[in-house]
């Protein structure tokens, strides 16, 4: 598994929280920034990593901004992408399994780094449920080309 890491200045303390958890996993990351608190665009951050999901390049993504909401808006406009906000470990499991969400946005404001370690922990072991979803999930993705 490769995961997409990304954040704007607001998110680079919990995106390296959420580093050293997938290096503890033994889980391959690539970081696409940003890696300073100064003030930079979270739209930049958002579609380098949606850009690594939808190609192919990772198999899922994990954003993080001051709510996570900019980052999951900004990443949900690239075809391919379903990213959701997440603020506990049960949106996180039905993202996964109900939504086959591909990128988990965190809001470095509203969310301590021991919770946010639950829920990208969460995030990854739970799969998606497919069966009465797949059609949901089918359905959404027919959504990009209307």
């Amino acid at each position: 598994m490769r995961i997409a890491l990304g954040a704007d200045h607001a998110g680079v303390a919990l995106k390296r929280d959420v580093k050293q958890l997938l290096d503890e996993r033994g889980i391959e990351s690539e970081d696409f920034g940003t890696h300073s608190t100064d003030s930079v665009d979270y739209p930049d951050f958002a579609a380098k990593v949606g850009k690594a999901v939808a190609g192919g390049g990772c198999d899922l993504g994990i954003l993080v901004c001051g709510a996570g909401i900019g980052m999951a808006i900004a990443a949900n406009k690239i075809a391919g992408i379903r990213a959701t906000p997440v603020v506990d470990e049960v949106s996180a499991k039905l993202s996964r399994e109900h939504n086959n969400a591909n990128v988990l946005a965190l809001g470095a404001r509203l969310t301590p780094p021991d919770l946010a370690k639950r829920i990208v922990n969460v995030f990854l072991d739970t799969p998606f449920g497919g069966g009465r979803h797949q059609q949901r999930v089918d359905k959404i993705s027919g959504l990009e080309t209307s």
